[in-house]
């Protein structure tokens, strides 16, 4: 059977096992599990599933940073029929519990604290009705009120539960995951301000780690590094699913430090390590670079931001990088569209997004969605295999995001060129990306509504040195109400993911609206380059005198 067949999860881990043994698939501090362990913990987990009563077609959540577990508790979900639902470790209590009502899931697996904050505690306010358990991965199981019924469970008791469900169950169970079968849904925001669940199938999906994996050129003997977060599409699909379509070893990091990274590289021998260019420029900072033995790195994948052609010739010559790649693709797209191809210069690497993967169509597009020609800027649409089934729940918005061509409308503007290489050039969204975090204006305002003393809010997307981008809100305060940029932002720190938090945040009498009502968010942009114009030429006065 070829890696071509390998169309589910399941297959492809129990494949894993029987071409690959005792190879490490997964090597962490805590301890590793070869190729044959890994496949046993998946029907593990899985049996206590379904000795849960987890049925196929249903949803199960993950919200937990990137350990062994993580993986496991993902792949026993595939392996049950069920569909994952992963979740934001940088989401608080009020946005994790919107995703679990969204997605009706009704078991939720996370780690016990992450970063301070203990995950039972933050949920225990706004756990949805339908959430039936939560399964803890690590540390006290939380305190008893956060629990309902006893129903709640660390990990190892949970796992206790496969003894419930027998092995011919579940090898019934296993053979009915098809490559059609829901794979996972992942919660993308957009400009209607709620998140939106994201549906793709196994087929689809593992076709497009396929062809991912050998365009980046990923071995049997690599070992990857995943600095990007498992519950998104770079960490998950282009993550350690890739690396176990490829026979590789999976070393998970929870929080990117870059002298704990560089550490990791040396001592681990790491091959793989993609993440966003803030990741490389970081490593590139360090002022002992040039002592460590980073002779072990060949691949790096990158994008999400801008990138200087410089940046690529240092991570070559600095880093050691025999492959540095760029890519383009959505969550809609199962994260895959255009990836650059090994061998091509410095220049095309950096400010293209690469050309079309196999088997998927990329049109540049007018407002009627005809193509454009060559070197035309219009709205990027994609077409293949790897378009999503649709939006859970939102057959409109599906409609609208996907025509009845199949091309999918992302909203982002880019051009084409004579190769078929694809170059972003603006987003027709308000969208803008904070270190690589996509944040969407829409969302965060309808979080910053629940504060009682917000009476308007808009939000757009200003330049960073640090993070490429960072928020900047515009305030109307309720009439009566008081509260200072501090408070709100204290407020916005304790209810949001941080990314997500306005880095400015000025209040004002009105906002500037147009006959309408819609606010001007070009007028807004006006002013912070006016004000920002304004504190140059004070700077430049002052030093003056």
């Amino acid at each position: 059977m070829t890696l071509n067949h390998i169309l589910t999860t399941p297959a492809l881990i129990a494949r894993g096992a029987a071409r690959f043994g005792t190879r490490t698939a997964i090597e962490t501090a805590q301890g590793n599990l070869s190729y044959a362990q890994l496949d046993a913990a998946r029907i593990e987990a899985a049996r206590a599933l379904m000795s849960c009563g987890i049925e196929p077609g249903e949803r199960v959540a993950i919200w937990a940073p990137n350990v062994a577990e993580w993986i496991v508790a993902a792949l026993a979900i595939h392996s049950a029929g069920a569909a994952l639902v992963p979740i934001n470790t940088r989401m608080k209590g009020l946005e994790a519990a919107a995703i679990l009502e969204d997605s009706g899931a009704r078991l939720l697996c996370c780690c016990g604290t992450f970063l301070g904050d203990s995950y039972p505690a933050m949920l225990a306010a706004h756990r949805p009705a339908g959430l039936e358990r939560v399964v803890v991965f690590d540390g006290p199981a939380a305190d008893a009120s956060d629990y309902r019924d006893g129903r709640d469970e660390r990990w190892d008791a949970f796992l206790m539960r496969a003894a419930g469900t027998s092995m011919e169950a579940f090898r019934a169970r296993e053979a009915a995951v098809r490559p059609d079968t829901l794979m996972d849904i992942m919660f993308t925001s957009g400009t209607t301000g709620r998140p939106k669940g994201v549906m793709t199938t196994h087929g689809q999906n593992l076709h497009a780690v396929h062809d991912w994996a050998q365009i980046a050129t990923l071995r049997e003997s690599d070992r990857y590094l995943i600095v990007n977060p498992f519950f998104h599409a770079f960490g998950y699909k282009a993550g350690w699913l890739a690396a176990f379509a490829s026979g590789a070893t999976v070393l998970p990091h929870l929080v990117f430090n870059p002298e704990r990274v560089l550490e990791r590289i040396v001592r681990d021998r790491v091959s793989v390590l993609p993440g966003p260019p803030t990741l490389y420029h970081a490593l590139l900072d360090m002022p002992d670079l040039a002592s460590r033995d980073l002779s072990s790195l060949r691949v790096a994948v990158t994008g999400a931001a801008a990138i200087a052609p410089s940046l690529i010739e240092r991570m070559r010559a600095q880093l050691g990088f025999e492959t540095v790649l760029t890519g383009y693709g959505l969550t809609e797209s199962c994260g895959f569209a255009a990836l650059c191809r090994s061998g091509d210069d410095a220049e095309t690497i950096a400010t293209t997004s690469g050309r079309a993967m196999p088997g998927v169509e990329i049109r540049v597009a007018d407002t009627n969605g005809d193509a454009l020609p060559t070197g035309a800027t219009g709205e990027i649409l994609i077409r293949g295999y790897n378009v999503m089934q649709g939006y859970f729940g939102q057959q409109g918005a599906s409609s609208e995001a996907v025509d009845d061509e199949g091309w999918l409308h992302t909203g982002d503007l880019g051009t084409l060129d004579e190769r078929g290489y694809l170059r972003i050039t603006d987003r027709i969204k308000d969208m803008f990306i904070v270190g690589g975090f996509n944040c969407y204006p829409a969302e965060i305002e309808r979080l910053f509504s629940a504060h009682p003393a917000v009476a308007q809010v808009a939000l757009v997307g200003v330049p960073d040195e640090r993070l490429g981008e960072v928020g900047h809100a515009y305030v109307v305060l309720r009439s009566g109400e008081h509260a200072s940029p501090e408070e709100l932002t204290d407020w916005a720190r304790k209810n949001m993911a941080n990314y997500k938090v306005p880095r400015h945040l000025t209040l004002v009498d009105q906002l500037p609206v147009s006959a309408a009502g819609k606010v001007l968010k070009y007028r807004l942009r006006e002013t912070v380059k006016s004000d920002e114009k304004t504190r140059e030429n004070t700077a430049e006065n002052t030093a003056a005198s």
